[in-house]
């Protein structure tokens, strides 16, 4: 097996030592470190992110999303609602006690008069229902914009609403408004959230703890900032102002989720770009992750929430077991090991033996997760990105090998297909590219799905 010269990435892993921890720890230094592991719910279960945004080409009806990963978002249904007047923007979406899913949503163009929020309702994600418009009670109001859902440790479920009244329509303050009954159709008076204080807006909520954690775009600087309270309603205390998250400015619609890794990312509307992104915290909000473009939807979707589900299904492969690898769509060709390097040849019933053999692989528990996998060729050596090419490479022993050498298998977009996410750079995935493996950022596209799936078949050798 022949030796692979040692690389840009490897040369410059000695530099972290003179980068600090934060640093290393959040991979600040571009193509060296993942900046977590990935991880995936128990077998037999998936986990399931959907949104509901509405369109940079039209405020009048939203598009519904879905995810497995929370990066690569597939169109589950184009404009899947569409409020029987009115328009519909900044939808917020979450799933309630009594299985349904809500909408609620701004119901007027931003240049309109907008004194009520919208309602509808779903069983599937795809099929909505109107429920109604809501005046939100408070004296001389302008607008009311952007309500997004919040469900408390109790189970209370609310809406913070950004409202401005007629004395001056463009200073919005935060209200929080409390559910009263289980069918949502009665709300509290509106309360105003102590600290954070006027001209802010889409502010968005996470508790962890007995900590409440509030994100909200100052409308005079623009950047999305940060604060904390002991309770819902406040006193906020505003500590994290100007680009202080690496964001960068005219940002909006803030929307939080955990991941499967334990991280949160928050997504938001770089509108000031035309382009829609991601970053993610691996310590309760101190650092984040340089903001990437969401693949696909960015420059189509517009402010939008995230529900997280664990579903049922999900994706397993038979391990200690010979298989070989089946691409979709060209269902001729086969992983094979050629020279330690992972690539795609047509493989037949009348390719050589040696072919044959080096079409055929051990998947195993992974390396560095057991909730993973790797895979075994007949010399022992195990599948590994190296620079984010596939190769194939004794087991050193080291973690860095073990988690290079570790996927999570993701539903692919066939019936019986798996794509194979790196563990340690979370997002990539295994895709053929001029028939070479490689582990690659997705790009929203149908044909990377598909390049990036793969059938489990009987071993050819």
């Amino acid at each position: 097996m022949s030796t692979a010269p040692t690389p840009p990435r490897r040369t410059l892993l000695r530099a972290l030592a003179a980068l600090p921890a934060a640093a290393a720890l959040l991979g600040e230094t571009p193509g060296l470190l993942g900046t977590a592991l990935a991880a995936v719910p128990p077998a037999g279960s998936a986990s399931r992110y959907t949104i509901v945004p509405f369109l940079n080409s039209n405020d009048g009806t939203v598009n519904v999303y879905q995810s497995d990963d929370a990066t690569d978002f597939r169109l589950l249904r184009a404009s899947a609602y569409t409020p029987p007047a009115n328009r519909i923007r900044d939808a917020s979406v979450f799933k309630h006690t009594d299985g349904s899913y809500y909408l609620s949503y701004t119901t007027h163009t931003w240049q309109d008069v907008s004194t009520t929020i919208g309602f509808a309702r779903s069983a599937d994600r795809v099929n909505w229902t109107f429920l109604y418009d809501y005046t939100v009670p408070i004296p001389n109001l302008s607008r009311a914009w952007a309500p997004e859902w919040f469900v408390d440790a109790d189970g209370s479920v609310h809406l913070i609403v950004s409202c401005s009244t007629t004395d001056n329509e463009w200073i919005f303050t935060p209200y929080l408004l409390t559910a009263t009954n289980s069918a949502l159709t009665a709300w509290s008076s509106p309360i105003a959230l102590s600290g954070i204080g006027p001209n802010h807006i889409d502010t968005f909520i996470v508790r962890i703890g007995s900590t409440y954690h509030a994100f909200t775009k100052n409308e005079t600087t623009k950047y999305i900032e940060y604060g904390t309270a002991s309770s819902l309603t406040g006193p906020y205390t505003i500590t994290r102002t100007g680009d202080w998250a690496g964001w960068g400015s005219y940002r909006e619609g803030p929307a939080l989720v955990q991941l499967d890794n334990g991280g949160r990312r928050i997504f938001f509307d770089g509108y000031g770009d035309g382009s829609y992104y991601y970053s993610d915290s691996y310590d309760t909000f101190t650092t984040w992750t340089t903001p990437a473009k969401l693949p696909g939807i960015s420059g189509t979707a517009r402010h939008f929430t995230v529900v997280k589900e664990t579903v049922s299904g999900g994706t397993s492969i038979t391990r200690n077991a010979a298989r070989s690898l089946q691409s979709v769509n060209y269902t001729t060709r086969y992983w094979e090991e050629q020279s330690a390097l992972l690539n795609l040849p047509v493989v037949n019933a009348s390719s050589a033996t040696a072919d044959k053999q080096a079409a055929t692989f051990t998947v195993v528990a992974g390396l560095a997760d057991a909730n993973g996998y790797s895979f075994r060729d007949a010399s022992g050596a195990y599948l590994r990105h190296y620079d984010f090419r596939g190769r194939f490479d004794a087991d050193d022993g080291t973690t860095t090998f073990a988690e290079d050498a570790t996927f999570i298998a993701r539903t692919g977009t066939a019936s019986g297909s798996v794509r194979f996410e790196s563990y340690n750079y979370p997002g990539r995935y295994l895709r053929h590219y001029n028939y070479q493996l490689r582990v690659d950022l997705p790009d929203g596209t149908d044909l990377f799905r598909q390049d990036s799936s793969f059938v489990p078949v009987t071993a050819w050798s």
